[in-house]
């Protein structure tokens, strides 16, 4: 069985990833690895953060004298993604900063909340009319191998550091607009602004089974699916 350790401890995140991947794949995530270290995410690229992070972790998990990746668990990886809101009357704003997008203006460290974010995404674009109001939520997912030891062999600190690693990425991306205000209770992040094309309502009305069908994250993770199938 394949195995994926999911690089986040977002539940709303985790749940998508298992709904849309199905059976078959073994989802486990930071938080069954307390011990996990925190990866700086300061590309200027969705790819770019999503590949920092999955490598990161995998040479970390390769590491761990209790994680035997590649023998009686199957196949290991490590599975990153970074995703975000791009806004075309924002020039691509807020982009890889969708995440903690109000606390660009107060310099605080981590994530704004939610409700943060959208206030201040509705305030920049209070002056712009609706057929103006064009976007598109993109994810980039970055599945990373956990290499391999020979089997009887310990990984020594800093060996998996050593070692290439396959990389793969893939994209989804789902067009859209803005709306005048937040609508639903489903969802998270901007999903209650967000209305993709071809419907009236927002990801947050929609509700999860139909979000999944259509959102970035479910086409990227459509094109992972098949790899992993392969």
């Amino acid at each position: 069985m394949v195995s994926l350790l999911i690089a986040t401890r977002n539940a709303h995140k985790v749940g998508e990833i298992r709904a849309i991947l199905g059976e078959g794949v073994r989802c486990l995530t930071l938080d069954d690895f307390p011990g996990a270290p925190e990866v700086v995410e300061d590309a200027e690229t969705f790819a770019g953060n999503a590949a920092r992070k999955a490598e990161a972790l995998a040479r970390w998990l390769a590491e761990r004298p209790n994680v035997k990746p590649g023998t009686e668990t199957g196949e290991w990886y490590v599975l990153a993604d970074d995703s975000g809101l791009e806004v075309d009357a924002l020039q691509g704003a807020p982009g890889v900063h969708s995440a903690r997008f109000a606390a660009l203006d107060t310099g605080h460290p981590g994530n704004s909340s939610a409700a943060d974010n959208n206030a201040k995404l509705l305030r920049l674009l209070a002056e712009v009319p609706p057929v103006e109001r064009t976007a598109r939520f993109r994810c980039v997912l970055a599945l990373t191998p956990v290499p391999r030891f020979p089997a009887g062999t310990a990984a020594a600190p800093g060996r998996a550091g050593e070692m290439v690693l396959r990389t793969e990425l893939f994209e989804g991306v789902c067009e859209g607009r803005i709306g005048l205000a937040p609508r639903g209770q489903g969802g998270f992040g901007y999903d209650p602004l967000f209305i993709p094309a071809g419907q009236e309502a927002t990801f947050a009305e929609l509700g999860e089974a139909i979000k999944n069908r259509m959102s970035h994250r479910s086409r990227a993770l459509a094109l992972l699916g098949a790899k992993l199938r392969d």
